[in-house]
């Protein structure tokens, strides 16, 4: 091979390597941006799910235009209708209104927590399904992040004026975001593309939502058309935008390894940014916990990395 050749090789070999880490990281950082931003709109009186509507429109109408842009609008048949609702229910909708219903009574910070659970609930069903045989190593990983995951939830509610109700349904979010990882994985359209599938879930998340709102004591109104409050809902929506077309670029490229690490690298973001920017007190246990949780994906992702390398 001429050496000129090998250099451009290398150079794209190196980037398809590196594509993948890029993904997990800027996916993990709007994540973890995204549970701040709707404990800011909840400070602002804006409903959570108003909040969600409507900037989860918006990240369907941008990533439409992107799609496009580029020739390459999702494919709608009954295949593809089927997946953007169910993964859209579990994914999106469903997920996302009950952890930003729970910011408001439980913190921005343990909700950005809980979400490193997804992973571990996707493994023990994926032994369900038989997709996956049980190693005692990934065994070990699961028992030891749940207990982490426990400590966290005893110490919420344990603590003074606590919750119990928006803790335990916001235990309910993680559930949904794993049966999601699964279902994505085992219903994946044949031949499609991930940036195609992203703007078809979002738009079928926002019809879904909307059937809510129709709902007693649901709406979608926004109290104020003030600048501070457009505002916010448009960065949401870019958030959400980038958000979810990492999702599935990560999840073609990278694999359900740098998949299952999403929510662990959204609470390194989104953790501080609760405690030091929006002035939320440390969760109780966060020491321990935080690092059981965090000792548990280590070993629920070695032997997997290992096998890739």
């Amino acid at each position: 091979m001429p050496p000129v050749r090998r250099v451009f090789n290398d150079k794209a070999f190196a980037s398809r390597r590196l594509a993948p880490l890029l993904y997990l990281l800027a996916g993990g950082a709007l994540l973890g941006l995204s549970t701040n931003l709707a404990k800011q709109a909840g400070e602002m009186a804006l409903s959570p799910l108003a909040f969600l509507f409507w900037s989860l429109a918006e990240a369907a109408l941008i990533l439409l235009a992107l799609a496009a842009g580029r020739g390459r609008l999702p494919p709608v048949n009954a295949r593809t209708l089927e997946y953007y609702t169910v993964s859209a229910l579990v994914g999106v909708a469903g997920s996302n209104l009950l952890f930003f219903s729970a910011i408001a009574h439980i913190g921005a910070g343990f909700v950005a927590l809980i979400i490193t659970l997804p992973p571990l609930l996707t493994y023990l069903g994926a032994l369900a399904l038989k997709i996956e045989r049980f190693q005692p190593s990934r065994g070990l990983g699961v028992l030891t992040a749940l207990a982490g995951a426990l400590i966290l939830a005893a110490h919420k509610i344990a603590a003074p004026q606590a919750d119990v109700h928006w803790i335990l349904l916001s235990l309910l979010g993680p559930v949904l975001l794993a049966i999601g990882n699964l279902y994505r994985t085992l219903r994946w359209p044949p031949g499609v593309a991930g940036e195609t599938l992203a703007p078809g879930m979002l738009v079928a998340a926002v019809v879904l939502l909307l059937g809510v709102s129709l709902l007693p004591d649901f709406s979608l109104a926004v109290p104020q058309l003030r600048l501070e409050l457009i505002s916010l809902i448009g960065l949401q929506a870019v958030v959400f935008a980038g958000q979810f077309l990492l999702l599935f670029l990560l999840q073609k490229s990278g694999g359900p390894v740098l998949l299952s690490l999403l929510g662990s690298v959204g609470a390194l973001f989104g953790v501080p940014v609760a405690i030091f920017i929006q002035g939320e007190s440390a969760p109780e246990g966060l020491l321990l916990g935080g690092l059981l949780i965090a000792i548990g994906i280590a070993l629920l992702n070695l032997d997997k990395v290992r096998q890739k390398t």
